[in-house]
């Protein structure tokens, strides 16, 4: 009696703190929220903060139509689910459904910021759909399903062992949730190329700085606050864990930290000034570099996580502007980028008692673990790998449909459209109807009249 009133004590405890981990990821949704407001322009707040809501509640319906079934359904494929239908899926563990449900529409989220500013709500509708029932499920599947084919379980990849006798570290996602959702807005970005107005005829820069400072700061430390769920939650079961919790909840804190601290000094050695609005992007580069290996590296390490991450999104974004590629929200570089670097630094800084800790032991022999800590090749080559996998298996998923989209006139908005805002041109007014209750009816009259010149 007891031991079952013992077992049922610590399910209580491991379903709880699951639980508050998944709405903790949920929350993350405001902190996107906010920050993509914050870092567009006034006339098209509106249209960003719907996105986002889209994408929400889409993938919501995709994520339990599809998505869990192929990634989590019934685990007995390396390259996908055996399920595809929510009624196909067999029973399910209602808390890691709605945590890594949490996950998924994260995702769709990140892919919203490179597109914003031009493109039309429809597509919104077709992207978030696809990308959160059928593309990240396939990558989820591959690392986190027990029988993946790039999981570290023993035994698994199809029965034949792990990849390399080592399989990738992605603990809570630095490539499955992030490089993923950075490829998808990179493609968006390139097939619709730059906003009105982004590059002069010479080529140069034309600053488009977002309107709302406030909102990027509250965003920010939202999206901090909900990273304590993201990695931390990402050992599902706290009983006979807590301290690799409280660790990863610190390396996450260090590695964002010195990315925010990297990014402040080195813009301002770059553009003269402090920018508020670089250190938060930094900042949140930093947690996204240190997701991956955030359970299996030490306190030092994650500050060189950091310091690298910073470095990696101020260069990408220096190239994208050399480029003419234009993404609002630096989405591409800082969840791409950044998100790479992190699956690539555990590879050299995973250690190997950590590993052991978040992984299990592999019997009498000796897991593999990072290339600068004494530990082989073996977990660098799964890494690697898996960057390359996720970049083409993302590449021929969403590339097509923007294409496709873009050849269908339902990508990109008009040139009329963008100039006056989509706020008022699509969604019937802008968000901040009190300060623009005098300049509405001109521009509206502006955009009318636009309109007019262009049919005749």
């Amino acid at each position: 009696m007891a031991s079952s009133m013992e077992t049922s004590v610590v399910e209580a405890i491991n379903g709880l703190f699951l639980l508050s981990s998944a709405y903790l990821v949920f929350m993350m949704q405001l902190g996107f929220a906010m920050l993509c407001a914050g870092s567009v322009r006034a006339k098209n707040t509106m249209n960003i903060m719907l996105s986002n809501v889209i994408d929400a509640v889409v993938g919501s319906l995709s994520y339990y139509l599809f998505g869990f079934a192929l990634a989590f359904g019934s685990p007995s494929n390396p390259f996908i689910g055996t399920k595809s239908f929510a009624l196909e899926s067999g029973s399910i563990d209602y808390s890691y459904f709605l945590y890594q449900w949490a996950f998924a529409i994260a995702v769709a989220g990140i892919t919203s910021g490179s597109i914003a500013e031009r493109t039309q709500f429809g597509a919104y509708l077709v992207y978030s759909f696809w990308l959160t029932g059928f593309v990240y499920p396939v990558v989820a599947h591959w690392v986190w399903s027990s029988d993946g084919w790039l999981n570290t379980a023993y035994g698994g990849g199809g029965g034949g062992g792990p990849l390399l006798g080592s399989g990738a570290i992605d603990f809570a996602g630095s490539g499955v949730v992030h490089l993923v959702g950075g490829v998808a807005g990179l493609w968006g970005s390139v097939i619709e190329g730059p906003r009105v107005g982004r590059f002069d005829a010479f080529g140069g820069v034309v600053p488009m700085r977002g309107h709302n400072a406030t909102l990027v700061v509250l965003g920010t430390f939202l999206l901090w606050f909900g990273w304590f769920g993201f990695n931390p939650g990402s050992f599902i079961t706290i009983m006979g864990n807590v301290t690799g919790v409280a660790r990863t909840a610190l390396t996450t804190t260090l590695a964002g930290s010195t990315a925010g601290l990297v990014t402040l000094f080195g813009k301002r050695i770059l553009v003269g000034h402090w920018d508020a609005l670089d250190v938060c992007n930094g900042l949140i580069g930093g947690f996204v570099a240190i997701t991956s290996g955030c359970a299996v590296v030490d306190l030092w390490a994650s500050v060189v996580c950091g310091f690298v991450a910073a470095l990696v999104l101020i260069c990408l974004n220096i190239l994208a502007l050399k480029f003419q590629y234009d993404d609002p929200l630096e989405a591409a570089q800082l969840h791409g980028g950044c998100g790479a670097w992190g699956v690539l630094f555990t590879g050299l800084f995973a250690k190997e008692e950590f590993v052991l800790q978040a992984y299990g032991s592999k019997g009498s022999e000796t897991r593999p673990y990072g290339v600068i800590m004494g530990g082989g090749w073996q977990l660098l080559g799964s890494q690697i790998i898996e960057i390359l996998v996720i970049v083409a298996w993302v590449s021929v998923t969403m590339g097509p449909l923007f294409f496709l989209l873009h050849k269908l006139r339902m990508l990109r908005i008009s040139r009329d459209e963008e100039v006056a805002g989509l706020d008022v041109s699509h969604h019937g007014g802008y968000a901040y109807q009190a300060h623009h209750d005098d300049e509405e009816p001109r521009f509206y009259a502006d955009y009318v009249r636009m309109q007019m010149n262009s049919n005749s």
